[in-house]
């Protein structure tokens, strides 16, 4: 930016205000910005705190973080480099998701970490869904009843 501006002209092309002091920025279109616009509009802001990310930015789940900001919403241990899982929006490790936010077995009301059987307006495990008389599980092309009494799965055998 190799030009000569009268004081009044010296403005920032995001807020139109005179640029008044030596500290600023030029955008792409070389034009001047000013320290707290560029800020605004061309620093990354953390997702937890609302404030500009200077340093190392972690990116997750759509949205920009300080590094000491990525924590689960539950225990608050930093996530960096571990499996997290996305619970509205808020970031939770896999021991706090398990604990707070997985669906629960309705055979034995466990956590369900890995895929689930869906029946009878329920999540199981897949060893959990079995027959409640002869206890060999149910597989999903297989045929089974209700137990009226006991509102408990079986097999068409029993």
């Amino acid at each position: 930016m190799d030009q000569h501006w009268h004081p009044d002209h010296f403005t920032c092309a995001v807020c139109e205000q005179p640029i008044t002091t030596k500290k600023f920025h030029v955008n792409d279109e070389d034009k001047p910005v000013c320290s707290e616009c560029h800020i605004k509009v061309y620093v990354k802001t953390c997702f937890s705190c609302d404030k500009p990310i200077f340093d190392k930015c972690v990116q997750a789940m759509g949205a920009n973080w300080h590094e000491d900001h990525f924590l689960c919403g539950g225990c608050k241990a930093k996530l960096i480099g571990t499996q997290f899982m996305d619970v509205n929006g808020a970031p939770f490790c896999q021991k706090c998701y398990l604990s707070k936010h997985a669906d629960r077995c309705k055979g034995c009301s466990k956590p369900i970490a890995d895929k689930a059987v869906v029946a009878l307006d329920a999540k199981w495990h897949q060893m959990c869904f079995r027959c409640s008389k002869c206890e060999k599980p149910i597989m999903k092309d297989q045929s089974y009843k209700l137990d009226a009494k006991t509102g408990k799965p079986h097999c068409v055998k029993c």
